[in-house]
């Protein structure tokens, strides 16, 4: 039977992240796991106290959403929360031009949305948003998330900055976390579907941060976009190659998988019987210890 709904949206609880979760994501993280300096790794993350450092830094250049503070935020926070049964991390929100948000901390969780994402997005859009952002928490990203998150600003900011490793063995780890961290977007992207669900909402999401805000966003049409995502990802021959190419040169590099990939996901997803299965209430659940609720 399916589970209790909350406001039209269905209550997922006890959901566990196997429901959802990319199956590139698996593997890409069972990667990390196997490398050989990862306990290195880890051991220098707390000693640079990267995790504490970002937390602060975070606190003195962001404001906290609550129920007096910013309240509709707060709100949409605490629902995709309850929808997606996880507990409720902290949530900021600060002032960037970039049409984005992101989670970090490993002690103490937080969400981040960013003013120009509250510019473009309905209501609906941003518990998306957020929902995908609770989806890095839900499938238990953060360390290795923290990890690559400093990694990656080292080895972009400081050419021979190594985190404590040489520089070739460096280049090849962080290709590694580069490839980890894009493949778990789509499973996040599948936790926000859920927040929301409805595809529409996550799709239209997709398309506006792909765009970024402006005065045009009222011109913005969902189909287009969706055939412009079909139309690439179809595409072979010489552009094929091209799209390669431009892989080893550029893409992987990238934090985030590009949009139009991003959207066919969704929408593939939004139409297969796991998402069906998975609001008719027949998922995986995690085992609470005896005496939870």
């Amino acid at each position: 039977m399916p589970s209790e709904t909350l406001k039209g949206r269905i209550k997922l609880k006890g959901i566990s992240p196997d429901a959802f979760i990319w199956p590139a994501d698996k593997v890409a993280l069972d990667n990390i796991k196997k490398l050989p300096v990862l306990p290195q790794l880890i051991h220098q993350f707390h000693k640079l106290a990267f995790d504490r450092i970002s937390y602060v830094h975070n606190t003195a250049s962001a404001v906290r959403c609550s129920s007096k503070q910013l309240p509709t935020l707060y709100k949409l926070q605490r629902e995709a929360c309850k929808v997606l049964d996880v507990l409720e991390p902290e949530l900021y929100v600060r002032y960037s031009y970039k049409v984005n948000a992101f989670t970090a901390g490993v002690e103490r969780t937080y969400i981040v949305l960013n003013s120009s994402l509250l510019d473009s997005l309905t209501d609906d859009e941003l518990l998306y948003v957020i929902g995908h952002e609770l989806g890095h928490v839900k499938c238990g990203h953060m360390l290795y998330r923290m990890i690559a998150l400093a990694l990656i600003h080292l080895f972009d900011a400081v050419g021979k900055a190594t985190f404590g490793l040489g520089n070739l063995v460096t280049i090849g780890v962080v290709s590694v976390f580069y490839e980890w961290i894009r493949q778990a977007e789509f499973s996040c992207d599948r936790a926000g579907l859920l927040a929301c669900q409805d595809p529409q909402v996550a799709l239209s999401a997709t398309m506006k941060m792909g765009a970024g805000s402006s005065r045009f966003n009222n011109e913005l049409d969902l189909d287009a976009f969706m055939e412009q995502a079909r139309e690439h990802s179809e595409r072979t021959g010489a552009e094929g190659v091209a799209k390669a190419l431009l892989f080893l040169l550029y893409k992987w590099q990238l934090s985030h998988p590009e949009f139009v990939y991003r959207a066919k996901a969704i929408d593939e997803w939004a139409k297969s019987d796991s998402y069906a299965q998975i609001l008719a209430g027949e998922y995986p659940r995690v085992q609470r210890p005896s005496g939870d609720p």
